[in-house]
Parts: structure tokens; sequence; C-alpha cells
């Protein structure tokens, strides 16, 4: 009987550097970047192009884009705010670009110093340009603060499946939700994407959730149970968005690697060798705590992960 199948998008190399103050030297990030791969990672979100003096941390993404890309061992996707960061990113040889859109007018404003409304613009004017210059490449949104906001409160579910419908009718090949700052609940979750499937068909896209309330696994479960098949995490846990007070802790890849594989799921990625490229992150970022319980609890005895 063939096993059900997810893909897991690692965003530990920009969600997560980009919230720590350490700065991960480039050779080091390629190290770790290679050891994500090498384990059956098929898609890491490598960098994001920002102004340099904003986020440090990702200056060297145009570089890490080139390396990763002369590897060929899965798609390279790289986060990209506005117009110029998209272009930037086209140039470097992106595979994938993903823009944040949120729906929380405050966040929005805070972010990216636009409106929710202004974000739909713009991502039609990055469509635009992907489909003149670089017609290959895919474009993803994540909704962020899909699931509440710690700057506005709450973010009417309306809002969100209209922000959807209208980033989806502006060309994008998917559309996903994001708890930016770990406020969703299974309940909430299911409803939400349950919603979005009506709404956007095959254009659905990935779950992007926080650990902050402890319920992060839980709603990637909720999710899984709604149709989600591609969900982002990040190894050891790093990451929150900087432009959202309190907004701690993505899901710790291993962790959900686990939790998939032990529902029987597959996920592609070999356990062994990812706990291999959390010794590299851990060499590359001593002064820097990072998390996840199965690598501190082990594998059951007699537990066997096919990946």
């Amino acid at each position: 009987m063939k096993r059900q199948q997810v893909q897991i998008s690692e965003v530990g190399p920009r969600d997560g550097l980009q919230s720590i103050k350490s700065i991960m030297p480039t050779e080091q990030k390629l190290l770790w970047l290679k050891a994500l791969y090498d384990s059956g990672i098929q898609e890491i979100e490598v960098g994001s192009f920002v102004p340099p003096k904003l986020l440090p941390q990702m200056a060297d993404t145009p570089e890490v884009v080139r390396q990763s890309k002369s590897w060929q061992l899965g798609t390279v996707l790289a986060l990209v705010p506005n117009l110029q960061g998209a272009q930037a990113a086209l140039e470097a040889g992106v595979d994938k670009l993903t823009i944040p859109v949120s729906a929380s007018q405050a966040h929005s404003l805070a972010n990216v110093r636009k409106t929710p409304q202004e974000m739909v613009e713009q991502v039609a004017q990055i469509v635009k340009l992907k489909n003149e210059v670089a017609p290959h490449v895919s474009v993803e949104v994540g909704i962020s603060t899909a699931f509440g906001c710690t700057l506005q409160g709450q973010v009417p579910e309306s809002e969100v499946i209209s922000l959807a419908v209208a980033l989806a009718n502006m060309g994008v090949n998917e559309v996903g939700l994001s708890d930016t700052t770990g406020y969703a609940n299974p309940a909430q979750v299911k409803r939400l994407f349950k919603q979005l499937f009506q709404e956007l068909g095959s254009k659905a896209g990935a779950a992007h959730m926080h650990n902050t309330r402890g319920l992060g696994l839980a709603n990637c479960l909720a999710a899984y149970e709604e149709g989600v098949r591609t969900f982002d995490a990040s190894q050891g846990g790093l990451g929150g968005c900087p432009y959202a007070p309190g907004a701690s802790g993505n899901v710790v890849t291993e962790d959900l690697v686990f939790m998939f594989e032990a529902m029987g799921v597959s996920t592609g990625i070999q356990f062994e060798k990812l706990l291999a490229a959390r010794k590299v992150l851990q060499a590359a970022l001593p002064n820097e705590q990072i998390y996840g319980m199965t690598p501190e609890a082990g594998i059951p005895k007699g537990f066997e992960l096919n990946g």
C-alpha cells in the first residue's frame, strides 16, 4: 500500500536566522544548507532579498542562492517583500519566490510599510515581472497573521479568505496560511484551511505554524486532516517574525518529520541525516538555543523511520 506523502519546506535559513542576533558566516550557512538537502529535504527557503541594513543576517543571500543552485539538490526558495527584491532574486536564479502578505493592517504596515491591498498590487507586479523574465519560476504567497496578530488582535476570517482569493487572482501558483504570532488553535486551523480549499482548490498552499503556545504540531495535524500537504518548519525551532512582538518559535523540523513518519506518512527525509544537519547548525551557532523534543528524547526503541 502506497504511503501518503507530505513535503517539508525548511525555512530555518531565512525565518530562523533573521530572528537571532548572531550572523552565521556564509561558509557555515552553505554547509548547513548542503546537509539539509542531503537529508532529503526537497525545498529550502535559503534567504530573503531585503536591504542588508534592515536584516544583515541576509546580506549574503545572492551568493547563497547561486551556490545552492549549483548543487541541483532541490528547490531553492527565497522570500521577497517587494518588486525590487523579486528582481534581485530572479537575477540570482531562484527556483521559487515566496511573498509575505499580512492579513493584519497593523502588521503589514510594520513589516513592509504597505497595506494588505497595496501588497496585492505589488504581488501583481511581481508576477508580471516573473512572467516576462523567468516564466519557469513559481510564486507562492504566505498570508501572515492569518490566525491573529499581536499588534491588531483578532483578524476576521472573512478578510483572510477574501485576501487569499484576491491574491490567487493575481496569478500566483499557491496561497498558504501563516500563524505568524502563534495564536492559532486546531479548530481554527481546520476551519480556515477548509474555506481556503473551497475557494482556491489546487492553489491552496502551505501551512506555516509557530509553536509559541505549544500548539504547533497539533495545528499541523489539523491542517493535514483538511488536505494540506506542504508544511513549513525550521530546524531546531529557530525563528519568529521580528515585526510581530512575542512571535517566537517555528515548528521544529525534526519533531514534525517524526510525527508524520510515526503516522505512516512519508516525508522523504532521512532522520539520521537530519540530525547530522542539526549538529552543523549547533556548531555554527554555539551561543544560540535550539529546540526539539525528538532530538532530545531520541527515536523510540524498535521504531523505524522510513523517510
